[in-house]
């Protein structure tokens, strides 16, 4: 089986000390990515630990495909206990990061401890240094990248930083890297935060030779030769088509169709893209830049689901009034979809929906915990009492589009990942839309022989992330060709997707989760038995808790 090479690099921190460790029992095992952090979690993180403490670990990990040359793959995961949902997560970004960490030599990198002074740490295949810089106490993430570049002749893509809202313990922090590509779900930023930690540089020319097959530049060409709206408008494509099937959130959840969706669509984006844009090695360029002429402002996106949380769910249909959201997330170092539905729940509470000039004064307000910033920098899962707003969010994770009410196995994959609500961790919502063929399709309506695929799609998107393989290149990486640039066989990777699953899971559990988190907020007909028969089918307990036996193989 193909998989990623080189020791692993644990970093303390406090006690500025570098060791490297031959971790290539878990390598081979476990790929790379998401599993190879989630297998080393697992093992050396307590399962008491304070997310925002200094015995928790941060993983940074690439995979094998960052060894080839194959569109879809200029990715790389993150893992930590989370600080908004407690639990185990891992979280990816795109840009241009993962081949210049794959050039340090190192197979993975481990962050612990907790630093007395803000610090960057310099990473390199000829070793770790660490420079201290008060100066850029809660610099932006440009602010950072500048610096770096200018004082270390480094640009954006060898770079991880986190802004003020990491430094200031914002529940939702993103990682920011490539200066636009965010590390977004789960505050993860937070955790570089609460060790103080700015930002991790990552350069050499070490990698490790790993062979992929021929195939790769089958993918690649296809890529690049494809007639698809993904290349114009990015996710964006689908903003009216969701709006049609009423699965677009809207007003803080309480509606599923917006009224000016067109407004804030993948035509409207298309509008002021002014130049394509990618990632690593990627021929598929689905990414927006875009630029408001009127106004100036440039920013990377918006995608759907931040025109979705800051648009839809906001009551904003002026698309650059989203865009300007989008860039001081970006800036700010938070993840649009929990930080647009926090801004949302808030217009909820003050019948403020629409206004702009509140929700872009209440995003810089929770990046730096001032006023009432302060408060809805916790999360809705611990604010919405106080705010008497609905708690829309799965284990504490805010919800993005792609509305399970509308989308009924969609619903139950948000209520069984790991992560909580996150469209991604499964991704069934294709098949009910359906963005696939028929002969794939699912009645978007109930639950009849779906807890089967959302078993499968969350084992395959777990390796996926190891791989680590875009979750946009399923049109051209399918199961046979994953066996072939992975040279494994399917099933077998699909059970080492469900080892990587079940790991999480009873992590989790150990940490006092269980059934009861498995829930939405909403009713969906049929919704608990499907759930029992997705833990019959992972071969878990009925209290959503993970048996010792389907652990054996990650023991």
């Amino acid at each position: 089986m193909n998989h990623t090479r080189g020791p692993l690099c644990t970093i303390d921190v406090g006690e500025r000390t570098v060791e490297t460790e031959d971790v290539d029992d878990v390598l081979a095992s476990y790929l790379g990515g998401r599993a190879v952090g989630t297998k080393l979690a697992y093992d050396r993180v307590p399962v008491d630990v304070d997310p925002l403490g200094p015995e928790n670990r941060l993983y940074l990990a690439t995979g094998p495909l960052q060894h080839s040359t194959m569109s879809f793959t200029g990715r790389m995961s993150a893992t930590a206990v989370s600080p908004l949902t407690d639990g185990l997560l891992s979280s990816n970004a795109g840009g241009f990061l993962s081949r210049n960490f794959t050039a340090t030599g190192y197979g993975a990198l481990e962050v612990t401890g907790e630093s007395d002074e803000l610090l960057i740490v310099h990473v390199t295949d000829e070793g770790v240094e660490f420079e201290e810089v008060p100066d850029l106490e809660e610099a932006e993430t440009a602010e950072i990248c500048t610096y770096i570049e200018d004082e270390h002749d480094l640009g954006a893509e060898h770079t991880v930083t986190i802004g003020p809202a990491g430094e200031n313990g914002v529940r939702f922090a993103s990682i920011m890297t490539s200066e636009s590509r965010a590390f977004g779900r789960g505050g993860l930023g937070a955790v570089l935060g609460a060790k103080n930690v700015k930002a991790i540089t990552f350069d050499g020319d070490s990698t490790h030779d790993v062979e992929i097959p021929p195939l790769q530049m089958d993918v690649h060409r296809e890529a690049a030769t494809a007639d698809h709206i993904m290349k114009r408008q990015g996710t964006t494509s689908v903003t009216e088509f969701a709006n049609h099937v009423e699965a677009l959130p809207t007003r803080y959840f309480s509606e599923l169709s917006f009224e000016g969706a067109a407004d804030i669509g993948g035509d409207a984006v298309e509008e002021k893209k002014y130049q394509k844009g990618t990632c690593s090695a990627c021929a598929f360029a689905c990414k927006l830049p875009t630029r408001d002429e009127e106004t100036g402002l440039e920013t990377e996106g918006p995608e759907y689901e931040t025109t979705m949380a800051f648009g839809s769910n906001a009551g904003v249909d002026d698309v650059v009034d989203v865009m300007r959201s989008n860039e001081l997330c970006d800036q700010l170092g938070m993840d649009t979809i929990s930080c647009g539905d926090v801004v949302s729940a808030y217009l909820a509470s003050e019948d403020e929906f629409g206004n702009v000039e509140l929700i872009h004064e209440t995003i810089e307000q929770i990046a730096y915990r001032e006023g009432v910033g302060d408060t809805l920098a916790e999360g809705v899962d611990r604010f919405h009492e106080e705010l008497g707003v609905e708690n829309w969010t799965v284990k504490g994770l805010e919800f993005p589009a792609h509305d399970g009410r509308a989308l009924h196995g969609q619903g139950l994959s948000f209520a069984t990942s790991n992560r909580g609500a996150d469209h991604m961790y499964a991704e069934f919502y294709p098949y009910e839309y359906p963005l696939v063929g028929e002969e794939e399709a699912f009645d978007k309506n109930g639950f009849e022989g779906k807890p089967p695929k959302v078993v499968e799609h969350e084992n395959l998107n777990a390796i996926k992330d190891s791989a680590v393989l875009c979750k946009f290149s399923r049109d051209f990486v399918t199961p046979d060709r994953l066996e072939k640039l992975l040279e494994a066989d399917y099933d077998a990777l699909l059970e080492i997707g469900g080892e990587v699953v079940a790991m999480e899971r009873h992590f989790n559990n150990q940490r006092g989760m269980d059934r009861g988190d498995d829930s939405l907020p909403y009713d969906l007909p049929g919704f608990e038995d499907a759930l029992e028969a997705y833990y019959d089918e992972r071969g878990w307990n009925e209290d959503g808790t993970v048996p010792e036996s389907a652990l054996e193989a990650a023991d």
